[in-house]
């Protein structure tokens, strides 16, 4: 009998190597996982049982007792941010990357949004957004201006203090941008950028809301429903599918509030798939080139994966990936264009199969719907075969 449950986890931004084409991003050389062993000694000794040292640069490679199967995907959409990463998993591969904007957004569209708001705004260029709430923090109280910025990826964001504009405000004026932005610029998302605090102590809350175009295509997730499968999006996944193909779902705080609900899922939830996002990653460290914090956020994902994977049932299929880079050693704020881990395992996965490096993160969606025994995708080759006993 085939598996009924499959639990997919994407660590946001833990990239294992760049792709080819990455100098045309300005990537040449990021390696999250590598460049961040060659300066702190990583342990991670459950991702390394799973393979993670045969396919990243993290230190010697296990004896040949892997418990699950490895390998590496590629990404074969252009560009490098969430929403292009998890469509392609879910089998939707772009033929061109959404619409970046590193010299600020048309004044066109500026003035249509401040119109529609009521309120003038202040930033419109690319930039971090912790360095840019410490910038434009003081101001934006005094004046009640929302802050405008985007960065190397496809996002309209807007950060604001919830004292200075209410989050229900801040949501409504991100809808507008949506209409504005996303539906009339073809960006691949506006993000809610709640934060707190006082001038030189700004600190960024969980209220964060993604506002994403919905999926250009069929996704696994779509196919799913439509069988009549459960699906249970766990962090951002329900917003960079804009809701579409998605049984129930829940934001979390945090990565163990993430994994807290992964854990509740597999107790709740007796098949389907289980799809959750990780993204302190990419927000708390990677984006904001902070090396010793990124490796401990490893080895605290590590420590829950050792007590989740005995939580397995028989059958179970556990599958941990990325969905792009984000490398906290080089001098970019901004993703990277890397290769993702590719780690599967449960008790019907064979040990130790080398996936090799897969041309796409589409075989991955490929996959899990024939597990499922949903109708294929439009892209992806499946490596089922490879995988089960």
């Amino acid at each position: 009998m085939l598996p009924t449950r499959a639990i997919l986890i994407v660590l946001d931004s833990v990239g294992a190597g760049e792709l080819p084409d990455a100098d045309r991003y300005g990537d040449r050389g990021s390696d999250t996982l590598g460049n961040l062993a060659a300066r702190i000694p990583l342990t991670l000794p459950a991702l390394r049982s799973l393979g993670l040292a045969k396919v990243a640069r993290i230190g010697a490679a296990a004896a040949d007792d892997t418990r699950g199967a490895f390998g590496r995907m590629a990404e074969r959409s252009p560009g490098k941010d969430s929403v292009t990463g998890h469509w392609e998993m879910a089998g939707i591969v772009l033929p061109r990357a959404f619409p970046t904007f590193p010299d600020g957004f048309p004044q066109e569209l500026m003035q249509a949004f401040e119109a529609r708001i009521g309120r003038g705004t202040l930033g419109n260029k690319a930039a971090s957004g912790t360095v840019i709430i410490e910038e434009l923090g003081a101001e934006h109280v005094r004046t009640g201006k929302p802050i405008v910025y985007t960065s190397a990826d496809s996002v309209f964001q807007i950060a604001a203090h919830e004292e200075v504009i209410t989050v229900p405000e801040l949501y409504r004026i991100c809808e507008i941008a949506y209409e504005l932005a996303a539906e009339g610029y073809g960006i691949g998302r506006v993000i809610a950028r709640p934060f707190v605090g006082t001038p030189g102590a700004f600190v960024r809350t969980s209220n964060r809301h993604d506002y994403a175009l919905p999926p250009s295509g069929r996704t696994l997730l779509d196919a799913m429903v439509e069988a009549g499968h459960q699906v249970i999006a766990i962090g951002k996944v329900q917003d960079l599918f804009a809701g579409r193909g998605i049984t129930r779902a829940v934001h979390t705080t945090s990565d163990d509030h993430g994994m807290d609900e992964v854990e509740k899922a597999m107790e709740d939830v007796g098949a389907g798939l289980i799809f959750a996002n990780l993204v302190d990653f990419d927000t708390q460290f990677g984006h904001r080139n902070e090396p010793a914090g990124y490796a401990a956020n490893l080895e605290r994902f590590d420590a829950r994966l050792t007590l989740l994977l005995p939580q397995l049932r028989r059958g179970d299929v556990l599958i941990i990936t990325a969905d792009h880079g984000n490398d906290p050693t080089t001098a970019s704020t901004d993703h990277s264009r890397e290769h993702v881990p590719l780690l599967v395992t449960g008790s019907a996965v064979r040990a130790g199969v080398d996936l090799g490096v897969r041309e796409t993160f589409a075989d991955l969606g490929q996959t899990l719907a024939e597990l499922f025994g949903v109708s294929p995708l439009a892209n992806g080759t499946s490596f089922l075969r490879e995988l089960l006993d």
